[in-house]
């Protein structure tokens, strides 16, 4: 039987699952299509990692490790769903519940000090952070928006928030002695075994990675950001945003660059608090609380240490005294810099720019914004699209153009493989990344402190990227632009394989270009206001910040977009949109019992993950399944039963039973297989026979809280409950037999 795997995730997709999947599997049944589940969750990860601690039933097999074997070969159709990329304090939360569910979990060991704490921490690490993505995306990245959703939102355009010419919000960024200006690039000429070591400056040498296995043409890069130059640019941007009156916020990504950004969020931290630090920050050390893991998680922890409560009140007059922060949540008093994981680049910037470049300070109201992004190599894509608006306007969703993305990430391509690569430099010295024959690649001069890394782009992957383009080019006739700036060292190294490998392809009568981040963005904005297409190029960490900047101002949401990921051994990988707002929804459940996150990117995924199945297993049944669902979901956007934001509308589960509704009358009507639509024609009728009976019966529940028994693993049994409440709908799935 042909297989589908439908991952179990984390929060509010994982919630959607619960409701959703028994569609997925009573519909795919008829076209003998098997719905297996797999779970990558952050607590299924946890759990893997530690079976003898833990008792038979307790156990989980290694999921991940499981789907990325499978990525590898050409029968893999996985549907991804969006996952927790853990922060350290996401971290400890998740084993805090483990362990009161009865898992014996160890601590997350801070500063390991024994061989059982290294191990331990080991374990952790490979939990913690983008943990999921590099080892599933075998595959380069197409996403785009679907017609149908572009199409709706043109004539239902999401609201824009109005730009002034004389806004003040701008971004600040370092642009010397950070990531990008100290970036160097090799291409490695054979297959090899690098090792990186720091030489210190008394002569002794520490081996920081002992064993970088590459491949013959592969791109190794090396940079560091200065921490004193850092925190320099971080006092500078304080007193600047105070002598300007905005919103001072920082914007990073703590969760993906997960050894890199929280050091870099410490930092912020500790210079924001800066006479707080100088005062007390021995003592805050010696408690065992870092800025690392931000202000709430120091503030938490304050009830434990001597004087803590004058520790908490110089904060409190900080935070008075200095610029005024952008806030999380005003009305809990939610700063942005309480928790690393709270204010995710990708997803905050482009809401900041949809909201007229205002963020929300202390007092709930909207404000221009000073956003901190230390790393120069992709700022300048946020500061452009920001003095575009201040100089024409906010976008209008109903007339304004589309930039789908072909992103390289196949093989842990870019930044995203650098987590086992970064280190928080311990001594002055130089890092030296050394090949086979003891040969320096690349060397820095560090201080102790700064943060250095690298990354590791194969050549397989470069060459599949270039072809995607050119195909997806060809396919819609847009422009294709690869984002790559020719003056840094990586991008450099890039460009000159990318114009080698365009030279494999028929490209007669395409527009490719090449341009720096910053040109592409201009390009691209151009464009947009035109009502046109433009395709953006890009690799891993832009492919990431693009697939959520364009979407959430064409569309008020990356959660729409059709992502599918071509798998470079013949599967197919597809996901289903971002997660960014996942713990607010969670909370509304349980505070309410309505939930209200929109399953579309599923829907999506879904098709496309069918139509592939029918393609490599001639399976013409399937086929039908997939053409009548995206139908179906066409249906589903003209007839606007996407959640509300509200009790008293529909929520996700009134959206699945829609769906389910709409694709049942699909099949029931489609003239391809008759039998197949003789099945249908029986639920569809008593689907819509008993809708008003379906829709109360889900609506009855909302208004009163939810138990389901865990934020980080629900209990089964109680999130079925809660996320199937419709008895009679139930019944009509089970009858389809």
């Amino acid at each position: 039987m042909a297989k589908i795997i439908y991952t179990h995730t984390d929060e509010a997709p994982l919630l959607a699952t619960y409701s959703f999947l028994p569609v997925i599997s009573a519909y795919a049944r008829t076209a003998g299509v098997e719905v297996e589940t797999r779970d990558i969750s952050l607590a299924g990860r946890i759990i893997s990692q530690f079976p003898e601690r833990l008792t038979e039933e307790q156990r989980l097999d290694d999921a991940l490790a499981e789907l990325g074997e499978l990525a590898t070969k050409p029968e893999a159709n996985i549907i991804k769903l969006p996952n927790i990329s853990a922060s350290i304090p996401q971290l400890k939360a998740a084993v805090k519940e483990l362990r009161e569910q009865g898992y014996d979990l160890p601590d997350y060991p801070e500063n390991p000090q024994t061989d059982e704490e290294r191990e331990v921490r080991a374990k952790y690490d490979k939990v913690k952070g983008s943990a999921v993505n590099p080892v599933l995306r075998e595959g380069n990245s197409d996403r785009r928006a679907p017609a149908s959703v572009k199409n709706y939102a043109k004539t239902h355009p999401h609201r824009m928030g109005a730009w002034s010419s004389d806004s003040r919000t701008n971004v600040a960024t370092m642009g010397k002695d950070d990531f990008r200006d100290n970036e160097k690039s090799v291409v490695l000429p054979a297959d090899d075994t690098l090792k990186i070591q720091l030489v210190a400056a008394d002569g002794s040498t520490t081996v920081l990675k002992e064993s970088v296995p590459v491949l013959a043409g592969e791109v190794v890069d090396g940079t560091f950001m200065s921490v004193s130059a850092l925190r320099t640019f971080l006092a500078a941007q304080v007193e600047r945003a105070e002598k300007e009156g905005v919103l001072f916020s920082a914007h990073l990504k703590a969760t993906m660059m997960k050894v890199s950004d929280p050091i870099i969020f410490g930092h912020v931290v500790e210079v924001f608090f800066a006479d707080v630090f100088d005062k007390y920050g021995e003592q805050l050390a010696a408690a065992g609380l870092s800025a690392n893991d931000g202000l709430g998680g120091i503030l938490s922890g304050l009830d434990q240490v001597e004087g803590g409560a004058e520790i908490k009140a110089a904060f409190e007059a900080a935070l008075q005294q200095g610029p005024a922060l952008a806030m999380v949540d005003s009305d809990r008093g939610i700063t942005n810099l309480h928790v690393p994981s709270d204010v995710i680049i990708d997803a905050s910037m482009p809401a900041m720019i949809r909201t007229s470049g205002h963020m929300w300070n202390a007092a709930g109201e909207e404000q221009d914004t000073l956003a901190v992004i230390p790393d120069s190599s992709y700022a300048g894509v946020y500061q452009t699209v920001i003095d575009d608006c201040r100089a024409h306007g906010a976008f209008d969703p109903a007339t304004m153009g589309s930039v789908p993305n072909v992103g390289l990430m196949a093989k842990a391509a870019e930044e995203y493989g650098s987590h086992d690569k970064t280190f928080e430099v311990p001594a002055d010295g130089t890092v030296q990344v050394v090949n086979g024959a003891g040969e320096v690649l690349i060397e820095h001069q560090v201080s102790a402190g700064d943060v250095w890394r690298a990354c590791q782009t194969k050549d397989a992957p470069i060459r599949d990227w270039v072809k995607l383009a050119v195909t997806r080019a060809r396919a819609t006739g847009s422009p294709a632009v690869f984002w790559l700036d020719r003056e840094r060292a990586h991008d450099a190294n890039l460009i000159a394989k990318v114009e080698e490998y365009l030279a494999e392809h028929d490209t007669e009568g395409l527009t490719l270009e090449i341009m720096s981040p910053a040109e592409a963005t201009a390009y691209s904005l151009e464009r947009i206001r035109r009502g046109e297409d433009t395709i953006s190029v890009t690799g891993n960490v832009l492919r990431d910040y693009n697939t959520d900047l364009f979407p959430i101002l064409e569309l008020g949401t990356s959660a729409k977009m059709l992502s599918v990921v071509p798998l470079m051994n013949g599967g197919g990988l597809f996901e289903t949109g971002a997660g960014g707002s996942a713990p607010k929804h969670v909370q509304q459940l349980v505070k309410e019992n309505y939930l209200r996150w929109d399953s579309l990117g599923e829907f999506f995924a879904l098709a496309a993950s069918l139509e592939h199945l029918a393609q490599r297993t001639d399976n013409a049944r399937a086929q039908v399944l997939a053409d009548t669902l995206d139908r179906a979901t066409g249906t589903f956007l003209d007839e606007d039963r996407s959640p509300g934001r509200k009790l008293g509308t529909i929520d996700n589960r009134g959206s699945h039973f829609y769906l389910a509704l709409y694709w049942a009358e699909e099949l029931a009507k489609q003239s391809e297989d008759a039998e197949l639509a003789q099945a249908f024609s029986a639920l569809a009728a008593t689907l819509r026979e008993q809708e008003s009976t379906i829709v109360e019966e889900l609506g009855a529940v909302q208004g009163q809280p939810a138990d389901i028994g865990g934020y980080f693993r629900p209990d089964p049994a109680k999130a079925e409950a809660v996320m199937r409440p419709s008895q009679t709908f139930n019944e009509a799935l089970a009858s389809l037999g």
